[in-house]
């Protein structure tokens, strides 16, 4: 039996970005993995929520589009993640530069920004929108995420590469 791919999903609290791309992820797994063996988690670079529910907003507008954020609970990125990770994928440019930071010189997994695998993406960090009073912070995350994460399931469909 193949080992399966691990994914690990990552912004700065684990509980609006990162997680919202774990279960948009694991919902499209759900829906055709392709015979793929796919592991997802996600973690953050702070630990400020470590064991609390994603944030309320980020569960209300996963949920407007039928994604289950309910199981998620918030963690922290250990040192082990970059030998049990093959892609470590960080919602912005400051978490990417802080699990550099972090990496050890033997990882041999590919870590980027996320949203590297949206197809015609204009931006390249998916915006924090936890200091956002609407909804529309959540559905912008939304939007990115379920692009990227489309563009990721292509890539690793299509034999992808794990450096």
């Amino acid at each position: 039996m193949t080992k399966p791919t691990r994914i690990l999903f990552v912004c700065l609290g684990n509980i609006c970005r990162s997680p919202t791309a774990h279960g948009v992820f694991e919902h499209l797994l759900s829906q055709d993995n392709g015979g793929m063996r796919v592991d997802v988690d996600s973690a953050g670079t702070g630990d400020w929520h470590v064991g609390k529910a994603p944030d309320p907003r980020t569960r209300a507008a996963a949920a407007r589009r039928g994604y289950s954020l309910e199981h998620l609970r918030a963690r922290t990125v250990e040192d082990e993640d970059f030998g049990r990770f093959d892609y470590i994928l960080a919602m912005d440019d400051a978490n990417l530069r802080e699990l550099r930071r972090r990496c050890p010189t033997d990882f041999r997994g590919h870590l980027g920004l996320f949203l590297e695998f949206a197809a015609n993406s204009r931006v390249r960090e998916v915006p924090d929108p936890y200091y956002t009073s609407g909804e529309q912070g959540f559905d912008e995350v939304l939007d990115l995420v379920e692009a990227a994460s489309a563009g990721l399931l292509r890539h690793l469909r299509s034999g992808g590469c794990r450096d």
